[in-house]
């Protein structure tokens, strides 16, 4: 029992400190620690007082919430990017596909040589650019 009191007594006294603890030397070589330094003796601080509210430090500008920010700001400039590639390509196929469903006589460039799409080509365009549309554009 008084093993476990003394335990507890030593592990939360550096806790229940509010003062500093100075260390000293008297004239006859003993070291002796106490809360006053005595008058005319040279003593060190060995435990400084703690401030009762302390106030975290602010993190450096560089440090970790810094560089949190840059990738955040990175990722956020690639996925605008991507949503205006993305309304680009919709806007072009939702032109292409227009042009295929209104226009029967549809030309392509082949090898430098204009040719007209078949009927059967302009439905397999129709149903490629329909459903590039369903899946990518909203």
């Amino acid at each position: 029992m008084i093993f476990l009191t003394a335990s507890l007594l030593v592990g939360l006294s550096p806790m229940c400190m509010a003062g500093q603890v100075y260390k000293w030397v008297d004239a006859q070589g003993v070291t002796h620690f106490g809360a006053q330094p005595p008058e005319g003796t040279e003593a060190t601080t060995v435990i400084k007082s703690s401030p009762s509210v302390t106030k975290p430090p602010a993190p450096p500008s560089g440090g970790p919430i810094g560089d949190q920010k840059a990738i955040d700001k990175e990722v956020k400039k690639q996925i605008a990017e991507q949503e205006a590639q993305l309304k680009a390509f919709c806007e072009q196929a939702r032109t292409n596909l227009a042009q295929l469903q209104n226009n029967p006589r549809v030309r392509e460039d082949v090898e430098g040589e204009m040719r007209r799409l078949t009927d059967e080509e302009r439905r397999q365009r129709i149903d490629e650019t329909s459903k590039q549309i369903e899946e990518h554009c909203q």
